[in-house]
């Protein structure tokens, strides 16, 4: 039986040390499936390109395009700059059978991506197969989810019991799976995702510039019938938000705010979008009530409601982001090859 082709897809952007630790682990999974390996600088600007591509000549890694690095012309995002990875294709100019998705900052162990591979051997209608993330300490990650709703909005913002228990269904973060479990959505962290469900549903909507691009694209995977597991099985140690620096938030970059509206307009419409804003807005309301009268800590960045009403008004008055294409058809410019 012919083994399945592989590509692995790591998107750099300004973290060259973890990028290459990232490959060396990306390497190893891939020389023993058969897989390649495609890094792509989202346009850094900080020498992270010569310094992953010299590193990766040194150690062979380049030797017959098992490897091969890559930069982007522009910076446009996650989901952008993935998706220039998975239109180059194998080095032989083969279309791969599966894409694993790979962050810079996460590190899979011995045959986690094995792991995911099995599943989708299993599940002939599995579409993106996510893995099991830990920190770096081994304390588990939440990466599993349902999807986003108004009355989940209202839950996540409020952070009351009584409301999480009324709005049960709705709690976006799931609890871990013990075992391998279908879900909603999963984190882009380490994902394995089917070519066949991809030629069927596009690659990453470019529109989002970071963030909810992995949850529209299981929210349009499943429209379509493929299928969204997690599977503990499959482990990955992951830094997290070393690109965004989103632990250390001063305020809410507007990209955020851009991408979480526009998700609710793409997925159920403008109306919606709106409630679903309202819904959030009076959750912060609750919750800063609480802190008020119960010292509660603050939980989100500061100025965090402000910042959503500032930019819940702005667009509604926005035509709204230009869609981008996600074929995977569409072709590499000659600055990115």
């Amino acid at each position: 039986m012919t083994k399945p082709s592989i590509l692995t897809v790591i998107l750099n952007y300004r973290t060259p040390d973890l990028t290459v630790r990232a490959a060396e682990a990306a390497v190893r999974e891939m020389r023993g499936l058969g897989g390649e390996v495609v890094i792509v600088d989202n346009a850094s600007g900080d020498g992270s390109f010569d310094v992953i591509r010299n590193k990766a000549e040194s150690e062979g890694w380049t030797q017959d395009g098992f490897l091969r690095v890559v930069q982007s012309p522009e910076n446009g995002g996650f989901g952008a700059g993935n998706n220039i990875g998975m239109r180059l294709g194998m080095s032989s100019g083969a279309v791969p059978d599966f894409f694993y998705i790979l962050n810079s900052d996460a590190w899979p162990d011995p045959g986690a991506v094995d792991r995911l591979l099995d599943v989708m051997k299993d599940e002939p209608r599995a579409g993106l197969v996510g893995s099991y993330i830990k920190g770096t300490d081994d304390a588990p990650h939440c990466t599993v989810f349902r999807f986003p709703s108004a009355s989940g909005e209202f839950e996540g913002a409020a952070r009351t019991g009584l409301i999480t228990k009324l709005f049960k269904s709705s709690v976006v973060p799931m609890e871990i799976p013990m075992q391998t479990t279908q879900v909603d959505w999963v984190a882009g962290a380490s994902v394995l995702m089917r070519r066949e469900m991809l030629d069927e549903i596009g690659l990453f909507d470019e529109t989002f510039f970071l963030y909810y691009e992995e949850t529209e694209l299981c929210r349009r995977a499943a429209r379509a019938g493929w299928q969204t597991f997690y599977v503990p099985a499959s482990e990955v140690a992951h830094v997290g938000s070393a690109s965004t620096a989103m632990k250390d938030w001063a305020r809410t970059p507007r990209y955020w705010f851009e991408s979480r509206f526009y998700y609710f307009t793409k997925v159920h419409g403008r109306a919606y979008a709106i409630w679903a804003t309202l819904a959030r807005l009076a959750g912060c309301g609750i919750y800063g009530l609480r802190r008020m009268l119960t010292g509660k800590p603050q939980r989100d960045p500061p100025g965090f409601a402000r910042d959503l009403l500032s930019h819940f008004l702005a667009a509604m008055v926005s035509r709204g982001p230009s869609r981008r294409d996600v074929s995977l058809a569409r072709p590499m410019t000659e600055d990115s090859k």
